[in-house]
């Protein structure tokens, strides 16, 4: 395999909606209750916290459980697509995982810099 490896189309896309997917259930998390279940918070004197102050957290709500978990069922199968693309049997098995990266390398969105952002 060349540093260039070709991938068939259906797989780069396949690449890149796990990338974006991916990209989505981080944020979906991030904007989430810190517990799933409701939890008492703490000061950062009752416990380490590398946070500081904990709040209390309300919980998950129903429809949340079920966005996180449609989520997580869309990246299982969008891995398992990508994982199991009959290209990967064409590529030689010594050189599948330097494959496998470049795929995700090349498939990977770019970070807009400050100036792109604005």
């Amino acid at each position: 395999m060349t540093s260039n490896e070709t991938f068939p189309d259906d797989l780069l896309q396949l690449q890149e909606r796990l990338h974006r997917t991916h990209a989505e259930y981080r944020a979906y998390l991030a904007c989430l209750p810190w517990s799933v279940e409701p939890m008492k918070g703490w000061t950062r004197g009752e416990r380490f916290s590398h946070r500081g102050d904990v709040p209390d957290s309300p919980g998950w709500t129903q429809e949340q459980k079920q966005t996180v978990a449609r989520m997580m069922a869309e990246l299982r199968e969008l891995s398992t697509a990508v994982v199991d693309h009959p290209h990967w049997a064409t590529i030689p098995r010594e050189t599948l995982v330097k494959a496998r990266m470049q795929l995700k390398q090349q498939t990977r969105p770019v970070e807009a810099g400050p100036a792109e952002a604005a």
